[in-house]
């Protein structure tokens, strides 16, 4: 007996164009430059120098006032899914982004209203 196909969400399977930031100074680079807040996610964005990297590099953080170690990390399982999901159809390529996870709402919104939030503040960086 053959187990049920999964389901198609249109997303890719793989971080196909996604490279993760894991270098302080690439945070810290992307604090200094353009940010927008929404309610479930505040997104910091930079344009990246030629030659610098390639594709999209994204970030993710969530300080202790999120919560504790189980609170912190769902929020930022919730934050990669999205941007699994938003950034190869909506971010730039040659951009930079960190998505910091908000208190006690980015682990409890409803999907759907993260994948809005997150696409309403890729458009207002990229304007």
């Amino acid at each position: 007996m053959k187990p049920p196909a999964a389901p198609d969400t249109g997303a890719p399977a793989v971080f196909v164009c996604l490279q993760v930031l894991k270098k302080r100074a690439d945070f810290v680079a992307c604090s200094k430059a353009r940010r927008y807040a929404t309610h479930g996610i505040h997104l910091q964005a930079r344009k990246r120098r030629d030659g610098e990297a390639d594709g999209i590099r994204v970030g993710y953080t969530c300080s202790k006032k999120v919560g504790n170690a189980v609170a912190r990390n769902r929020a930022k399982r919730r934050l990669r899914e999205v941007a699994r999901r938003v950034l190869p159809k909506h971010g730039h390529d040659g951009w930079d982004y960190v998505l910091v996870g908000r208190k006690d709402i980015t682990a409890t919104l409803s999907f759907d209203q993260l994948q809005t939030d997150l696409i309403r503040a890729l458009a207002k960086i990229h304007s």
